[in-house]
């Protein structure tokens, strides 16, 4: 069934409400205009999600912290000079990669003074689009700059594909926000203008020719994704024809999969891959499939992700990569940029597929590995995390990039790149909490405190809110507003690790039992006040990492050894005394014991061991130490033995492990990990012989 999409905008409340018209449909939502493959799902439109709870809290302190404030706090880079506002300045990836997550998190607040902050980026790729429909800034020569160069600003040659991947994206929300008709202009002839101009300049220049670059052949997916889309705006039959050229310069991601090479090596055994090139291109096989739907592609993924976890895997739900994958040691590094990439890549393969292992995947990082990279007032951020964790300081690792300021907290440590675009995390994340079904229903993709408003059954408004207990607690609540009787079906996420869950409406059970790893379908006429509870039994269980290292899990959370904190700052190596404001890092050092191991009866059996509190109400922000929701308390023992090795912990011993007998037995407490600034993640474990 084709769909046409035509958006008209309303603004109600500060909330966008869109309404689409279809030539042989009343659907409102877009699932994939044919020859492509149909979705389950789809994203709606942008503002038609209000976070709540302690999300709305993060995303309020983002808008607080570097989110809202980056022009002031990283002018040369994000300030008026630079190129995609029409300046002399930085014309890289930077710029937009603010503007990505700025966009969504200013809508998503309603936040006038954070749109208004959006809008000049928008606006000036819109005003001064070549002829030939070419965006973004074009090369200056020197004889064009009144001044030198902004300090750390790429200013050289600004002829690649790739950072204007990054504005196709911002594009794409704004006319998901607002209907405005001028992206689809600008889009349909900047994709013209790429369906001339690649076949002789391609994603990767070669041989010196004209063309992008390394990043650009390596992210070539982002670029399709963007084209699928207006394809299903317009049904302009070239824009598939533009859709395989693209999918033939981007690196063959599906055959790569595949094979495995890439993947499963480290950076000491051969070619290898980037790890935030690995986070994006892990949705490129299935955005492909939508227009080929060849099945390789899903074993592909697959297959990706299996060697993924098996070869670089780290608890959070990320990789060691840093930068290029080199297993899965917990002193090895995971990038701030792989977390937020990896997120909107699930989100994009859940969207095509409805695979709940997707979704659980997103919430084990978003959950986890997200809250704990950045300062809870949003100020600094990580350039690399560990999961375990003991020491964030300056000085010397064992990454493969190591410049000396990889954990310490500042705001451009390490490489400015996560610096601009963590800020699409938590927003991306918010937006696709909530998805439209195939089926005119709606769908509960991940799970977090939210309100949404939307259509279904063709043209009947319904709103949804869910209260804010998950991810700690094991109950979500729903309850349903309607003007009258609505009969749609409400797909719930079962995540896999969920036995037993239960589904209650209005206070009676569901006859059928809903079963892990599926979407359940309510189907049944809803009226404003139905309320439905969805239980999550949260079982305590354990996992195995580095040399059979244990980690204890509760539902999508990971924990961690909760270690007594000593902040201090000092100034940042790359300072100069004319920054402002004072470019300083933050450090952290152990105030407590960190080197536990635990015994061997709370691996095989943690629900007996632990003792799980959690508390009578959750804390606007529930990642800190002080305001963690659930603590487990148990018993492990001092592993002496078990030291420092160049700024790290060292890694565990091979598990299970010898305990010596003079080892005493100490109570410790295990917190959510993305509560942690320093943690053990992955104990060391063996059998108690007192």
């Amino acid at each position: 069934m084709h769909r046409i999409f035509a958006v008209v905008v309303f603004l109600t409340g500060g909330v966008a409400a869109a309404v689409a018209a279809a030539d042989d449909s009343v659907d409102r939502y877009i699932f994939n205009r044919a020859p492509l493959a149909e979705k389950p799902f789809t994203e709606l439109p942008l503002g038609a999600i209000e976070p709540q709870g302690w999300l709305r809290d993060e995303l309020q302190r983002m808008a607080a912290g570097m989110s809202g404030h980056l022009d002031e706090w990283y002018p040369e880079v994000c300030g008026p000079r630079n190129a995609w506002l029409g300046g002399d300045g930085d014309c890289w990836e930077r710029g937009p990669y603010w503007i990505d997550g700025l966009y969504p998190l200013a809508r998503l607040l309603d936040d006038q003074t954070l749109v208004e902050k959006t809008l000049p980026w928008i606006e000036w790729t819109l005003a001064n689009q070549r002829a030939d429909g070419y965006i973004g800034p074009q090369e200056l020569q020197d004889s064009d700059r009144t001044q030198p160069p902004p300090r750390g600003a790429q200013v050289y040659a600004p002829d690649d594909w790739w950072p204007r991947m990054v504005m196709l994206k911002i594009l794409q929300q704004h006319y998901m926000a607002t209907g405005d008709e001028r992206v689809i202009d600008c889009l349909r002839r900047y994709f013209r203008y790429q369906l001339q101009t690649l076949p002789g300049a391609p994603l990767q220049a070669t041989g010196g020719g004209p063309g992008g670059s390394w990043w650009a052949a390596q992210r070539g997916g982002d670029n399709l994704m963007v084209v699928l889309w207006l394809y299903n705006v317009t049904g302009e039959e070239w824009l598939l024809e533009l859709g395989d050229i693209l999918h033939e310069q981007t690196v063959p991601v599906t055959d790569w999969f595949l094979d495995g090479e890439r993947v499963s090596r480290r950076v000491d055994q051969g070619e290898t891959l980037h790890c935030v090139n690995l986070a994006q291109m892990m949705k490129t096989p299935l955005v492909r499939y939508q227009q080929d739907q060849l099945q390789k592609h899903f074993a592909a993924t697959q297959r990706g992700l299996s060697d993924m976890r098996a070869f670089h895997g780290q608890p959070h739900g990320l990789f060691g990569g840093d930068e290029i994958l080199h297993g899965h040691g917990p002193d090895r590094g995971s990038e701030l940029c792989s977390a937020v990439e990896m997120m909107f890549s699930l989100e994009t393969m859940f969207e095509i597929t409805g695979k709940v292992e997707f979704a659980d995947l997103l919430e084990r990082v978003a959950f986890n590995a997200l809250p704990t990279q950045c300062t809870d007032d949003h100020h600094l951020r990580q350039y690399f995390q560990q999961t375990n964790q003991v020491t964030v300081s300056l000085g010397g690792r064992d990454f493969v990039n190591d410049g000396g300021d990889r954990l310490a907290y500042g705001l451009i440590s390490g490489y400015p790149c996560c610096t601009c675009n963590l800020h699409q995390g938590w927003p991306k994340f918010a937006q696709r909490l909530w998805l439209a079904s195939h089926d005119g229903g709606l769908a509960a993709a991940a799970y977090a405190p939210s309100r949404v408003t939307a259509q279904v059954a063709g043209d009947h408004s319904v709103t949804i809110t869910e209260t804010p207990s998950y991810p700690f607690d094991e109950e979500i609540r729903f309850v349903v507003e309607t003007d009258g009787f609505v009969e749609f079906p409400l797909h719930l996420r079962i995540p896999a690790w969920c036995e037993n869950a239960q589904i209650v409406v209005n206070d009676e059970p569901t006859p059928e039992q809903p079963s892990a790893g599926t979407m359940h379908a309510l189907h049944r006429t809803w009226s404003d006040g139905d309320r439905v509870v969805l239980r999550l039994p949260m079982r305590l269980t354990t996992s195995h990492w580095y040399e059979r290292s244990a980690t204890i899990e509760r539902g999508p959370l990971v924990f961690a050894l909760s270690i007594a904190e000593q902040w201090s700052e000092q100034p940042w190596p790359g300072a100069r005394p004319d920054d402002s404001p004072p470019r300083i890092v933050r450090e952290c050092r152990p105030g407590s014991p960190w080197n536990y191991a635990l015994p061997e009866a709370a691996v095989r059996n943690p629900e007996q061991h632990f003792e799980v509190t959690i508390a009578g109400k959750i804390a606007d922000n529930p990642w800190t130490r002080a305001t963690a929701p659930v603590v487990l308390s148990g018993a492990a023992v001092r592993l002496d033995a078990w030291t420092m090795r160049n700024g790290s912990a060292a890694p565990p011993p091979l598990s299970p492990l010898g305990i010596p007998k003079e080892a005493a037995r100490e109570e410790i407490e295990l917190i959510p990990y993305g509560a942690t600034t320093l943690r053990i993640t992955e104990f060391p474990w063996g059998p108690l012989n007192n």
